[in-house]
C-alpha cells in the first residue's frame, strides 16, 4: 500500500476487493478479547464498519479507500481508544479467571497452594489490572511503575489491612516494590478480604489520582466491576509458603491457552473426575506421612539427646554422692581433732593455750566453711534430682507421643493401602466399560449390516410381488379372451 493513486493504463479495483484488502492487512493484530459462554473469544474489533457500498463505482474508490484507512488510523491511534479496549480486555480475562478458579477449586475441595496453575494466572491477572495506567515516577536509576503505592493506601482506609502491610515489609527474602506487592496480593487472598480492601481502594478516587492516569482502569468502571467479582473468592480456602518464594524475579505473563476451549479435553472429564480425586487424596496422605515420618525422626533425636543428659546427670550425681562421703569423711576427722585439742588443752600448760585457741578458731572457721560446702552440696544434689525426675516425665510423655503417632502412621498406610486398590478397581472398571462399549459398538454395526441385507431382501420380495401381479393381471385378460371363444 505504498502508492494510493493507480496508474492510468491498469483496471480500478473494486470497492468490495479494496474493502477485504484493507481488512486482511490493517486489521489483522487488531482483537478484542471478549466472553463466548464460558471459554475466551478473540473477536476482530467491529467499531469501524467496512461493509462495501452496495453500487461500487471506479471514480471515487481509491478516495474512499483513502478516507478509509486515514479513519482507522486515527480511531486505532487514540489513547483514549486503545485505553478503553485495553479495559475491556483486562476485565474479561478477569472474569474468566475468577470464574475458572472458583469452579476448579470447588471440584477439588481442598486449600489451594501456590503451585496452582489458576490461582498463579489469577495473580498475573489482577497484576496487569493494578499496572494498567499506572504513572512512572521519577528516581536516580529512572522512572519506575510499581503497583506497591496504591495497596499501601489500603491500611489508611481499611484498619484490618495495617498486620498484613506489616507482615510483607518484615519478610526478609523481598527486596522490591513489586515483591512486596505480589506478597500483598497473596496474603489478602489467604485473609478474604481482598474484595473488601480493592473496593475501598476504588471508592477513593482522589487518593488513586496520584498513582493512575484518568482512563485507568483503577479509575474507571471496569475496577468496580473487578472489585464485586473478588467476592466470590471469598469460598476459596489458600495457603502460601512466602519465605522460600522468589516473588521479585517471577515473569507476569497471562497464559492464554488455560481459557481456549478444547472440545476433545471436556469429553473424559466426567469421567476423570473420581480418579483425579482419588490421586489428589493419595498425594496428601503420601505428604502427611512424610511430614509424619519427619516428626518421628525429630522425636527420636529428642530422646537420644535425653537420654545422653540422663546418662550425663547420672554420673554428675555419683561424683556429687562421692564428694558427699568424702566431705563427712573430713568432718569426722575434723571433729576429732577437735576433740583431741580440747582434750590436751585441759592437760596442758596455760602457756600453750593462747596458740590452742588460735588453732580452735582456725578449726572451727574451716568447719563452718565445710559444712556450708556440704550444704550447698546437697541443694545442688536436690536440684539434680528434681531435673532427672522432669526428663523422665518428659521421656515418657515423649514415648507415648511416638506411641500415637505411629499408630496413626499405620492407619494411614492402610487408608493409602485401600486408595490403591480402590484406584486399580476403578482403572479395571473403566477398561471393563470401554471394552463393553466397544462390543456394543461391534453388536451395533452387525445388527445395522443384518438391517440393511433384511431391507434389500424385502425390497427383492417386494419387486418380486409386482412382477407376480403383472403375470397374474396377464393371465386373467388371456383368461378372459379364451372364454367368449368356447361360448
Amino acid at each position: 500500500m505504498s502508492a494510493l493513486t493507480p496508474p492510468t493504463d491498469m483496471p480500478t479495483p473494486t470497492t468490495d476487493k479494496i474493502t477485504q484488502a484493507a481488512m486482511e492487512t490493517i486489521y489483522l493484530c487488531k482483537f478484542r478479547v471478549s466472553m463466548d459462554g464460558e471459554w475466551l473469544c478473540l473477536r476482530e474489533l467491529d467499531d469501524i464498519s467496512l461493509t462495501p457500498d452496495p453500487e461500487p463505482t471506479h471514480e471515487d474508490s481509491w478516495e474512499d479507500l483513502t478516507d478509509l484507512v486515514e479513519q482507522m488510523r486515527d480511531d486505532t491511534e487514540d489513547p483514549n481508544y486503545l485505553m478503553a479496549n485495553e479495559r475491556m480486555n483486562l476485565m474479561n480475562m478477569a472474569k474468566l479467571s475468577i470464574k475458572g478458579l472458583i469452579e476448579s477449586a470447588l471440584n477439588l475441595g481442598r486449600t489451594l497452594d501456590s503451585d496452582y496453575a489458576p490461582l498463579q494466572q489469577f495473580f498475573v491477572v489482577m497484576e496487569h489490572c493494578l499496572k494498567h495506567g499506572l504513572k512512572a515516577k521519577k528516581t536516580f536509576l529512572g522512572q519506575n511503575k510499581s503497583f506497591w503505592g496504591p495497596l499501601e493506601l489500603v491500611e489508611k482506609l481499611v484498619p484490618e489491612a495495617a498486620e498484613i502491610t506489616a507482615s510483607v515489609k518484615d519478610l526478609p527474602g523481598l527486596k522490591t516494590p513489586v515483591g512486596r506487592g505480589r506478597a500483598w496480593l497473596r496474603l489478602a487472598l489467604m485473609q478474604k478480604k481482598l474484595s473488601e480492601y480493592m473496593k475501598a481502594l476504588i471508592n477513593k478516587k482522589e487518593l488513586l489520582s496520584e498513582f493512575y492516569e484518568p482512563n485507568a482502569l483503577m479509575m474507571e468502571e471496569e475496577g468496580a466491576i473487578i472489585a464485586g467479582l473478588l467476592v466470590g473468592l471469598n469460598v476459596i480456602d489458600a495457603n502460601f509458603c512466602m519465605k522460600g518464594e522468589d516473588l521479585d524475579s517471577q515473569v507476569g505473563v497471562i497464559d492464554f491457552s488455560m481459557y481456549l476451549k478444547d472440545g476433545n479435553s471436556s469429553k473424559g472429564s466426567e469421567g476423570d473426575g473420581q480418579i483425579t480425586a482419588i490421586l489428589d487424596q493419595k498425594n496428601y496422605v503420601e505428604e502427611l506421612n512424610r511430614h509424619l515420618n519427619a516428626t518421628v525422626n525429630n522425636l527420636q533425636a529428642k530422646v537420644d539427646a535425653l537420654e545422653k543428659s540422663n546418662t550425663k546427670l547420672t554420673e554428675e550425681l555419683a561424683v556429687a554422692n562421692n564428694r558427699i562421703i568424702t566431705l563427712q569423711e573430713e568432718m569426722e576427722r575434723v571433729k576429732e581433732e577437735s576433740s583431741y585439742i580440747l582434750e590436751s588443752n585441759r592437760k596442758g600448760p596455760k602457756q600453750d593455750r593462747a596458740s590452742e585457741g588460735q588453732a580452735l578458731s582456725e578449726a572451727r572457721k574451716h568447719l563452718k566453711e565445710e559444712t556450708q560446702l556440704r550444704l550447698d552440696v546437697e541443694k545442688e544434689l536436690e536440684i539434680q534430682i528434681s531435673m532427672r525426675q522432669e526428663m523422665e516425665l518428659a521421656m515418657k510423655m515423649l514415648e507415648k507421643d511416638v506411641c500415637e503417632k505411629q499408630d496413626a502412621l499405620v492407619s494411614l498406610r492402610q487408608q493409602l493401602d485401600d486408595l490403591r486398590a480402590l484406584k486399580h478397581e476403578l482403572a479395571f472398571k473403566l477398561q471393563s466399560s470401554d471394552l463393553g462399549v466397544k462390543q456394543k459398538s461391534e453388536l451395533n454395526s452387525r445388527l445395522e449390516e443384518k438391517t440393511n441385507q433384511m431391507a434389500a431382501t424385502i425390497k427383492q420380495l417386494e419387486q418380486s410381488e409386482k412382477d407376480l401381479v403383472k403375470q397374474a393381471k396377464t393371465l386373467n385378460s388371456a383368461a378372459n379372451k379364451l372364454i367368449p371363444k368356447h361360448h
